[in-house]
């Protein structure tokens, strides 16, 4: 198990705009963390109360949005407008080329989210978005599929071979852990034991396959585990 403690994380402070990244991005450069598998960003951004990222090109990417606390508005020029809430996951394959923005939609609150990138397994598909939502009741004391290949058991679809699970463990839940190929397991909020070890907000866990692992609730917590080939 190798761990990635939050305090390790790149740092970026644009004013309205706080994140945290995991892996390389941006400005932030380090060639020991430059993705894993297919996985490529995850990126814990804080944005100020009417704040946002303005319309901006992507492709040949999954990119998908999950929000902890606020409200984020998307548009993009496939025409789709949506508002994502806590407990909803939004997938866009950006494929061939796709422009869309990000806003906090409350003048008074401050947004919350996480915004991860995957390496898609087909390039120059046709762009496509769907989102979702998933309610506490599916994901609390258990492990929730939010995102896989072929979108099975009404997770969304993503251009990758990975399995995408959420979790809220309350003290003392322990819920089975699904198979992992190679897993990637990230601290959203709250804490967690890993093997013997304490896993807080922010951080994360590596897994080679075949590498048992459990994750036990320290306090409540909210936790994301990647499977990925």
């Amino acid at each position: 198990m190798q761990i990635r403690r939050s305090n390790e994380r790149g740092y970026a402070d644009h004013g309205w705009l706080r994140s945290y990244h995991t892996f390389s991005f941006a400005n932030y450069m380090d060639p020991n963390h430059m993705g894993f598998r297919a996985l490529r960003v995850i990126n814990e951004d804080r944005v100020d109360p009417g704040y946002g990222f303005g319309a901006h090109p992507h492709r040949d990417m999954e990119i998908i949005s999950y929000v902890l606390e606020g409200e984020m508005e998307h548009q993009d020029n496939m025409g789709n407008g949506e508002v994502m809430r806590p407990g909803d996951v939004q997938r866009m394959s950006a494929g061939t080329g796709v422009l869309h923005s990000e806003f906090n939609h409350s003048k008074e609150s401050g947004l919350h989210f996480l915004q991860i990138w995957i390496q898609p397994a087909k390039r120059g598909i046709t762009p496509s978005y769907e989102q979702k939502t998933f309610p506490t009741a599916e994901r609390q004391g258990q492990w929730r599929l939010v995102a896989s290949q072929e979108g099975r058991d009404g997770s969304v679809s993503v251009n990758q071979d990975v399995n995408l699970y959420a979790g809220l463990l309350g003290p003392g839940d322990q819920a089975p852990t699904p198979p992992a190929r190679y897993g990637w397991l990230h601290v959203v909020k709250g804490a967690v034991d890993v093997n013997g070890e304490t896993l807080s907000t922010g951080d994360a866990a590596a897994f080679q396959p075949g590498e048992a692992f459990s994750v036990t609730g320290v306090e409540a917590a909210e936790v994301l585990l990647f499977d990925l080939a």
